[in-house]
């Protein structure tokens, strides 16, 4: 590459069928760079955030497969080799991975921004739960352990550099690559400003406030527990948001006092925030954006002393822990909240040292670090012109 137009940018996911934190981390690197090209295994528009429809997205031949799209756990087996043969001929890769995007193959440089090692490859047992679901799911990674970890480390090798959102990240990966990764948070995802529209039933259902847990209905999300605390509190409302494979089974357990919903908009996802007294983050999270989201609204959270959280938390000005994610430490954190005066301010300006400005810089300043010298003044350049910030609320 030499002066000239600046180089190009691609970014890699590994699938975009859900609505969580990397996918929204994914639309931050879109807004990175504008007009960068999305290349991914599979793509379900009507199961991630609707944003991605106006986004140029290139796809596996797996996305044929309808099946595959709706329930991408189904293509465990198949996503190694389709993330070997997926090829990117833009100049440099940014790659958003949690087990698969990592593995693209790049013409250029290839930075590789990993929210955790593969969890279900390396922390099967937290990841996949108990139950018969869970047993099933140990049982399928065990059997293709030994070539997908031979396939995961040589894609690790394949990456000029890691990033990792958070320290507990850092040391994963160093632990399972070898890597030292600098440590660059991501950045929140919903900005308390824009558009609330009501979520149907639920000013009715709790007029005075409620408890909030955001998260996908996975095992390690722990949502479980937090249920079985609030059937303890019954005079104490809370509201749950998200879709997953125990969704069934926490409605059909729930006590009254706790309600489901899903596929919320953003402007509902505000509303829900808004409203809120706090949130609570008992799962196992490598960073875990919600308390954050929460945070721009100078809602508290009650977050399990793990993980990201311990990046995200500031315990007594933003927060409090509990040890354990057990039903009788989340009651007692509950309890212990409300008897504290929270200073709202005090937790969105905790919140506005993630803001998205500062990832989007050292982002693009570490995609330039790849490149030879006499394209990174181009390529500087081409970003330093380019918008800050843009979305439907700042055009």
């Amino acid at each position: 590459m030499t002066s000239g137009p600046a180089p190009s940018v691609a970014i890699a996911h590994d699938y975009l069928t859900q609505r969580g934190g990397a996918e929204r981390v994914v639309l931050a690197m879109a807004r990175a760079f504008p007009g960068a090209r999305i290349y991914t295994t599979l793509y379900d528009p009507d199961g991630t955030y609707p944003e991605f429809a106006d986004l140029d997205i290139v796809v596996s031949p797996l996305n044929r497969v309808g099946p595959l799209r709706r329930h991408h756990r189904l293509a465990l087996p198949l996503l190694a080799p389709a993330s070997s043969r997926l090829e990117i001929p833009e100049d440099v890769v940014v790659a958003s991975s949690s087990g698969w995007a990592h593995g693209f193959r790049a013409r250029g440089p290839k930075l590789v921004y990993c929210h955790s090692p593969a969890r279900w490859l390396y922390l099967t047992r937290e990841y996949a739960g108990s139950g018969v679901r869970g047993r099933l799911t140990s049982a399928v990674a065990g059997t293709l352990r030994a070539p997908l970890v031979r396939w995961d480390r040589r894609a690790a090798a394949s990456a000029d550099r890691y990033l990792a959102n958070s320290t507990v990240v850092h040391a994963r990966i160093a632990d399972v690559y070898g890597l030292d990764a600098d440590v660059l948070p991501p950045p929140h995802g919903v900005s308390a400003d824009g558009a609330r529209d009501p979520v149907p039933g639920v000013a009715e259902w709790a007029p005075h406030g409620y408890h909030l847990v955001v998260s996908r209905l996975l095992p390690y999300k722990n949502v479980q527990q937090v249920s079985a605390a609030f059937a303890r509190m019954p005079e104490e409302p809370l509201l749950v948001i998200g879709a997953g494979p125990l969704r069934d089974q926490l409605v059909t357990a729930a006590t009254p006092n706790v309600r489901f919903v899903q596929d919320l908009t953003d402007a509902q996802l505000r509303w829900a925030y808004a409203g809120a007294t706090a949130l609570i983050a008992a799962s196992l999270e490598d960073f875990g954006l919600t308390p954050l989201e929460a945070g721009a609204f100078g809602k508290p959270v009650l977050a399990l002393r793990d993980g990201g959280y311990l990046d995200t938390v500031d315990e007594g000005r933003t927060g409090l822990f509990f040890e354990r994610s057990e039903p009788e430490q989340i009651v007692d954190a509950v309890r212990a909240a409300q008897d504290r005066a929270w200073d709202q301010q005090a937790i969105r300006d905790h919140v506005a040292t993630f803001a998205e400005p500062r990832f989007r810089a050292r982002l693009r300043e570490a995609v330039a670090e790849l490149l030879p010298i006499d394209a990174q003044a181009t390529f500087r350049k081409r970003w330093q012109d380019a918008p800050d910030y843009f979305s439907e609320e700042n055009p």
